[in-house]
């Protein structure tokens, strides 16, 4: 999986988003063939494996490469930076894919919390919308928290990004940010436990590598507060309840996306019920064979 290529989405100054190719430590800018990141989903239909080798081909017909590095900057006009691998894609998520969560959600709730035990045996899934482009962030931008929330926690996620066809392209990094008390309060406020400025970060990229088969990798968590580890968890990929297919298939059931999607897929890492992000907080995801994803946290 780690052969595949890495496609990204940055900020240039003076030229706005553009679209790159990461290799090994080198961005291959190929905004020349594919302007917008949404070109890359809809050329994709039809034929995915061709559109990965005409990104290849782009990337190495690029005139502009520098160190990823030049874009290891906090987000701001003047300077070159990472953005969310999302332009015209809707961000969903599945919930209650693990046992984990389907612990943490009972848990949380006032009421037992049956809802989640009955949905994590159900045979359709749970999928709710997260995200648009504008509540989402990239890679070392600052992901929120909830300013009427007391207990929010990140959620790492390992995320399916499909095209217009409902094809899988390949694999991103997600956080999936939730206020536990909101949501646990009342399954009624999910969306408000779920969709908020900031509430999602996606990154570092997309590698296209469009398997319908989880990748057999591991999603770690790291929590620090003022250089001080809070928190750290992994979980397998293997845990996950659903398929692939299960899961674009009813992410797609009388529903279109014409700019694709990035669906997460749940989370099983939960820290403990004591513990709630506050600003300033360092969340670092790594997915094996991806990459990492690192926000820090602001109250919105």
């Amino acid at each position: 999986m780690s052969d595949a290529p890495m496609l990204i989405h940055y900020h240039r100054p003076g030229e706005g988003a553009r679209v790159g190719v990461l290799r090994g430590e080198t961005v291959h800018d190929i905004s020349h063939c594919f302007p917008a990141l949404v070109n890359v989903f809809r050329d994709s239909v039809g034929d995915v494996d061709g559109l990965i080798a005409a990104v290849g081909r782009a990337a190495d017909d690029a005139s502009r490469r520098f160190p990823a590095t030049d874009l290891d900057n906090r987000p701001a006009p003047d300077l070159a930076h990472w953005l969310p691998p999302v332009d015209e894609q809707e961000v969903w998520a599945a919930g209650v894919t693990y046992i984990a969560s389907r612990k943490a959600r009972q848990e949380e709730a006032t009421d037992g919390g049956d809802v989640y035990a009955r949905v994590y045996d159900a045979e359709r899934p749970e999928i709710f919308f997260k995200a648009s482009a504008k509540n989402t962030v990239g890679h070392l931008d600052a992901a929120g928290i909830r300013k009427d929330s007391r207990w929010n926690v990140p959620e790492p996620e390992l995320g399916l990004v499909v095209n217009p066809a409902m094809e899988m392209l390949g694999f991103t990094i997600g956080n999936d940010m939730s206020s536990r008390d909101i949501e646990g309060a009342n399954p009624l406020y999910l969306p408000q436990a779920k969709v908020y400025t900031a509430s999602c970060a996606i990154g570092p990229g997309i590698l296209l590598a469009p398997s319908y088969g989880w990748p057999a990798t591991t999603i770690r968590l790291a929590i620090s507060r003022a250089g001080v580890e809070q928190f750290t968890g992994t979980i397998s990929t293997d845990q996950i309840k659903r398929t692939i297919p299960e899961l674009i298939d009813y992410l797609g059931r009388s529903n279109s996306y014409p700019g694709g999607a990035i669906l997460l897929t749940g989370t099983a890492i939960v820290p403990d019920a004591e513990f709630s992000l506050q600003p300033g907080d360092l969340v670092t995801i790594t997915i094996d064979g991806i990459g990492t994803l690192r926000n820090s946290v602001i109250e919105v």
